[in-house]
């Protein structure tokens, strides 16, 4: 039986064995191999690969951080262009403020000055335009014939007397201010009672001052800081209207008046709004 077994035995099967063995033992050689080279190739390859892939990062980091440094800056340029809309905002309303502040100032001291000249009624008006110069010697108000206004009417601004009503139109009238080099005002110093003449000189008023003249002080009473007012005499103009103080006060050559200087009430460089009184020297008169 034995034999029978060892005759069915192929004589291939052995060889194929010793294959298979061999292939096993390649194999496992390979993998061997393969481990001992690879690693060498993956060290080499990191050498190489690293720094390039680092760099690639750093190139990235770096065009990332421009990127964001150029959002940053957009987004600062805007914010800036805001604040800048803002500020322009915020300065804009504060100039409106001044302005309505200086309004409400020169407002107020128009109604204590009409509340000054309670005896007389006044109509307000707007000045329009004035002749070149520093000074409002000439100017025209926005109020004419069709609201009252005559030749003759004295008009109040500021602290006091302005001047006078010289011409009228429809909607409009002329002003020819005290200042004026061709204005002449009787007058009195309110302590003394006595009469002077305050007359207009356009370049005494680059001194801020107007001049007096014809004072009769003996007694010498008349001080700095008197106050000079319109006469009763006087033809053009009402009484009682605070024209200045006395800045100063000297003898005349005669030695029998005086004269001096006066800083007038009203500030004549600029004069925005005034008051016109509606009665007339005359009409006044001849109803007393």
């Amino acid at each position: 039986m034995d034999k029978k077994l060892e005759n069915n035995k192929q004589p291939g099967s052995g060889r194929m064995l010793v294959v298979l063995v061999i292939i096993c033992l390649g194999l496992m050689a390979a993998t061997l191999v393969s481990d001992f080279v690879a690693d060498p190739v993956r060290a080499g390859a990191g050498y190489v690969i690293t720094p390039f892939q680092n760099g690639i990062n750093q190139i990235g980091k770096f065009i990332d951080k421009q990127l964001s440094g150029f959002r940053d800056t957009k987004a600062l340029v805007e914010e800036n262009k805001t604040l800048q809309k803002r500020i322009e905002e915020l300065m804009e309303d504060n100039n409106q403020t001044i302005l309505d502040v200086q309004e409400l100032e020169r407002l107020q001291e128009l109604y204590k000055l009409d509340r000054s000249y309670l005896e007389y009624t006044k109509i307000p008006a707007e000045v329009i335009s004035r002749d070149p110069g520093s000074w409002y010697s000439t100017f025209v108000i926005n109020r004419g014939a069709a609201d009252g206004i005559q030749e003759g009417m004295n008009v109040l601004a500021g602290g006091g007397l302005v001047g006078i009503v010289t011409k009228t139109g429809q909607n409009w009238a002329e002003v020819q201010s005290i200042i004026h080099d061709e204005s002449s005002v009787s007058a009195m110093v309110v302590p003394t009672q006595e009469n002077c003449i305050v007359k207009g000189n356009l370049q005494r008023m680059d001194t801020g001052l107007l001049e007096f003249s014809g004072l009769k002080d003996d007694d010498n009473l008349v001080k700095e800081g008197a106050a000079i007012v319109t006469s009763a005499i006087s033809s053009q103009y009402l009484p009682g209207l605070l024209i200045g103080y006395v800045a100063d006060v000297q003898d005349d050559p005669n030695k029998l008046t005086k004269s001096g200087t006066l800083t007038p009430a009203v500030s004549f460089r600029n004069i925005r709004e005034v008051l016109v009184i509606r009665e007339l020297k005359q009409t006044k008169e001849n109803s007393n």
